[in-house]
């Protein structure tokens, strides 16, 4: 039988392994409960790992939490995929961003959990990442420079505002999945559908590029 040094022993020896199996049981726990109704020996259960490592890796509850956000926002960045489009045609550019926004949170169901849980502290844990504070501007600056090559090749229309448009890209796919059991009762349909999510990512298209043309 391994006893709990043993397994502290062996999972020392591969630090990046342990601590990336640690953030998998965090964010299950923390979109699950939220940062309240969330515990560490939860988390040290679902892990399967000795609490000193936790305690080690990540100090606190409070760091754990913001690791687990960065990592998060990590993700949803590393799908809009910015920087691969900033020289694709500015109509498809856009589209892209639009899907991939949507896809995410689609493929990331946690993510929208730990943004609910964020929000109710009102982003109290994330002012603390300079990671995670500065990790727009380069996407908001992608935006802009998509719509200036659009105006200038006539698809689309001047005047509109980069940062309310990540805002609406944002929020057409965000509310439905954050919302989609209470949506799924009160309409009567079942929202999760392969069928109905291609419904709704291409609505949201539909929405959004029909807004920027001229």
């Amino acid at each position: 039988m391994t006893t709990p040094r043993a397994r502290t022993k062996i999972s020392a020896r591969d630090p990046s392994a342990t601590k990336a199996k640690i953030l998998d049981a965090a964010t299950r726990e923390f979109a699950l409960r939220g940062y309240d109704g969330a515990r560490v020996d939860a988390v040290v259960k679902r892990a399967r790992c000795n609490i000193n490592l936790v305690y080690h890796y990540f100090g606190n509850k409070e760091k754990l939490f913001i690791a687990v956000m960065e990592r998060a926002y990590s993700i949803v960045r590393s799908h809009h995929k910015d920087m691969e489009l900033s020289g694709a045609d500015p109509e498809e550019a856009m589209r892209q961003l639009i899907v991939s926004t949507f896809r995410m949170f689609v493929n990331s169901p946690e993510t929208i959990g730990l943004l609910v849980s964020e929000n109710i502290h009102r982003a109290r844990h994330i002012k603390n990442s300079p990671l995670i504070v500065s990790m727009y501007d380069a996407l908001l600056d992608f935006i802009r420079e998509t719509l200036d090559r659009g105006v200038a090749s006539g698809v689309f229309r001047a005047g509109v505002d980069p940062t309310e448009l990540f805002i609406s890209i944002n929020a057409e796919g965000y509310f439905y999945l954050s919302n989609r059991y209470t949506l799924s009762v009160i309409l009567h349909q079942d929202l999760m559908t392969p069928v109905r999510l291609r419904q709704r990512e291409q609505f949201i298209i539909d929405v959004i590029m029909g807004f920027l043309r001229p």
